[in-house]
């Protein structure tokens, strides 16, 4: 954001914190609510303004016509790095893949100005063995490190999309989606490497390792557009946008179920509008991150400036920050969503002191949920690691209006800080809840305004007392 739009949303927020404090006044909540929506709206379009996505070539290639057979059973990767090697050399196009299924052994490999257009009743479905696929420069679930490719993949690239009526399948479910259990030792290695600092160049993994490529990965690129397609059998995280910026990623299609299948996976990347995706994940739907630890101390690349809006959610969790959240996360709007099935948790807000970083300025407005365990939840415990370290996060100025449920199983707010960082300047407003185990738990907060909040149902006009009351017997007893 440029110097004023930032100025702006400042002036906002100390507006913000000035009502807060005088919210018992009469119509303080109504002046804080105003104040809350001012800035919304003002960072909202503000974010809009620095985000158009990948500029696509009017050129195009038919993939055919580079030897790509529509068999599924063809190897097609030849056809796709001379087609992406000729719109190159075009200094940009698009690549049209017509109805049929595309067998794929290894990675494609994007280059800038490059768009794939997956056409109607096309299928991308690639090859499970983990010897098709070389190791690249990568991240793992927050840690920088060399790893087996990525199913597609780009580095460094400008304008980059893939479009389209098609499906991605990554066809993981006979190798890669059994590799969890072997992973613990390659996963705690990697995050040794992390906190020694060993540089990246040195931290290879790859075979014999069973650390899971990405689906689809975009690292260090800029303009980008993801629209329309249907994802299925991703490997690990589907869509990893990673050091990325001036991202769209609208109506895409999931059916992806298997282990670890986060929908969307925003690390270290700014400036993303992510608008009418139809989810249904094995995982997260929507996961923003920031590195890991070190990594993530070190990049000092928060994500930010984030749209999540108009969007149906299904799986695990629908909008999680954290847990590798080491770089920070600011300027996040989530809004007019709902649910197309259960959700565990419909907001996740989730650090601990190990991870250092910040999350700030996070917005909910307008979002329905059906049957969840929890509705909203903010930790600052995630999954009880780091209870002896020190690196506290700073979780502040979260602002929710309009957020309904129907079942709640466990909690529906739950506000956890700890006592090095309570978690600060909180407003729910608009809040209804049908049915709730817990309605409301709060430790180490400070600065929280309530609104209109229904949770267990509305309360009527209360009763008056009669003798069916027994109340001098009740009291006698």
């Amino acid at each position: 954001m440029n110097t004023k739009t930032i100025l702006m949303a400042m002036t906002c927020l100390c507006a913000f914190n000035s009502l807060q404090g005088n919210a018992q006044v009469a119509g303080g909540n109504t002046l804080v609510a105003t104040a809350i929506e001012q800035r919304r709206v003002t960072l909202r379009d503000s974010i809009l303004n620095h985000i158009s996505g990948a500029k696509i070539a009017a050129k195009s290639l038919q993939i055919k016509n580079f030897g790509a057979k529509n068999d599924g059973k063809t190897d097609c990767r030849a056809a796709f790095a001379k087609a992406i090697k000729k719109a190159s050399a075009m200094k940009g196009a698009k690549i049209v893949v017509p109805a049929g299924t595309y067998y794929i052994k290894g990675p494609i490999v994007l280059a800038s100005n490059i768009c794939l257009e997956l056409q109607k009743g096309a299928t991308l479905k690639f090859a499970p063995e983990e010897k098709y696929y070389p190791i690249v420069n990568t991240s793992w679930e927050g840690t920088f490190l060399y790893n087996y490719s990525p199913l597609i993949y780009a580095y460094g690239c400008k304008n980059v999309s893939i479009i389209g009526e098609g499906t991605i399948d990554g066809n993981a479910m006979t190798t890669f989606a059994k590799w969890k259990p072997n992973q613990k030792k390659a996963q705690q290695l990697s995050r040794k490497m992390n906190h020694e600092e060993v540089p990246v160049s040195e931290r290879k993994f790859g075979e014999g390792y069973w650390l899971r490529p990405q689906l689809v990965q975009l690292y260090n690129c800029q303009g980008i557009t993801l629209e329309g397609v249907k994802i299925i059998n991703s490997p690990f995280w589907c869509i990893h946008l990673l050091k990325s910026e001036n991202i769209i990623c609208r109506n895409l299609r999931y059916d992806a179920k298997l282990i670890n299948n986060d929908g969307l996976d925003p690390e270290c990347s700014r400036n993303i509008l992510i608008e009418g995706i139809a989810f249904n994940n094995g995982d997260d739907n929507v996961a923003i991150k920031s590195g890991r630890d070190n990594d993530g101390w070190n990049a000092k690349m928060p994500s930010e400036n984030i749209i999540i809006r108009n969007c149906h959610f299904k799986g695990l969790h629908a909008v999680v920050i954290g847990s590798e959240m080491s770089s920070g996360v600011r300027n996040v709007i989530v809004e007019n969503c709902d649910y197309a099935g259960y959700c565990k948790r419909g907001i996740f807000i989730k650090t601990n002191p190990d991870r250092g970083g910040f999350v700030e300025n996070v917005f909910v407005k307008n979002c329905t949920f059906g049957d969840v365990e929890d509705l909203f939840y903010v930790t600052s415990r995630y999954a009880g690691e780091g209870q002896t370290n020190h690196h506290f996060s700073t979780v502040k100025n979260i602002f929710v209006d309009g957020l309904k449920c129907n079942n709640v199983s466990a909690a529906a707010l739950v506000l956890q800080g700890t006592e090095a960082k309570p978690v600060t300047n909180v407003s729910f407003d608009n809040i209804e809840v049908k049915n709730a185990k817990t309605g409301i738990s709060f430790e180490n907060v400070m600065g929280v305004n309530m609104g209109e909040c229904s949770i267990g149902g509305k309360v009527g006009t209360p009763t008056q007392v009669t003798s069916k009351d027994k109340v001098f017997e009740r009291n006698n007893k």
